[in-house]
């Protein structure tokens, strides 16, 4: 990736201080959080994956994100169960970090960067899974006017369709576990 964010490694706040101080979404982050399972297999592989390895995971978010509510939590939990540190910078606190990671040219929560001690980034990942950002890429390609009756119309397809592919429960965390795991499996 090239990018060292050395500045902010240790500067941000826990992944508890974060839900402690959140005033939108947590009852949501919450059942994520609670409701977070993984198979054995995932768990052993993705312990051998990060043992020995000198990580740590540096997480933009905002409590007003639906995304974060979604996501974050699996996040959290798998940083605990590889005994990866990780630390949360508030967006809003934070746009001088936010914008050397945006995504499809925006500030989208919640970024997840990987970094070693040194702060160099390794890895990013977010603000979703592949599979449920494929409608807002397949938008954004389309380069509409948003100030369009069309975009209007479009992007409310896009939220309904990207609700959808979240599903009612937890089945999206799967999803988060597999891409977090082919990461880490690409981190020397």
């Amino acid at each position: 990736m090239g990018k060292n964010i050395s500045h902010k490694v240790g500067k941000g706040i826990t992944p508890e201080a974060f839900i402690r101080q959140m005033e939108k979404n947590q009852d949501i982050f919450l059942s994520n959080y609670k409701n977070f399972s993984m198979d054995e297999k995932d768990l052993t592989l993705l312990k051998n994956l990060c043992n020995d390895k000198d990580i740590r995971c540096e997480i933009i978010a905002a409590d007003w994100c639906g995304d974060v509510a979604r996501n974050v939590p699996v996040i959290f939990r798998l940083m605990e169960v590889v005994n990866i540190p990780a630390e949360v910078f508030i967006l809003e606190e934070n746009f001088d970090l936010i914008d050397q990671f945006l995504t499809l040219g925006g500030r989208s929560v919640p970024v997840v960067l990987f970094t070693n001690r040194n702060g160099d980034v390794l890895a990013q990942w977010g603000p979703r899974p592949a599979y449920i950002q494929e409608p807002m890429v397949e938008f954004k390609h389309l380069q509409l006017d948003p100030n369009s009756e069309e975009y209007k119309n479009k992007v409310k397809d896009v939220y309904t369709e990207i609700m959808r592919r979240y599903g009612e429960g937890t089945e999206h965390h799967q999803l988060i576990i597999d891409e977090i795991r082919d990461i880490l499996a690409q981190i020397n």
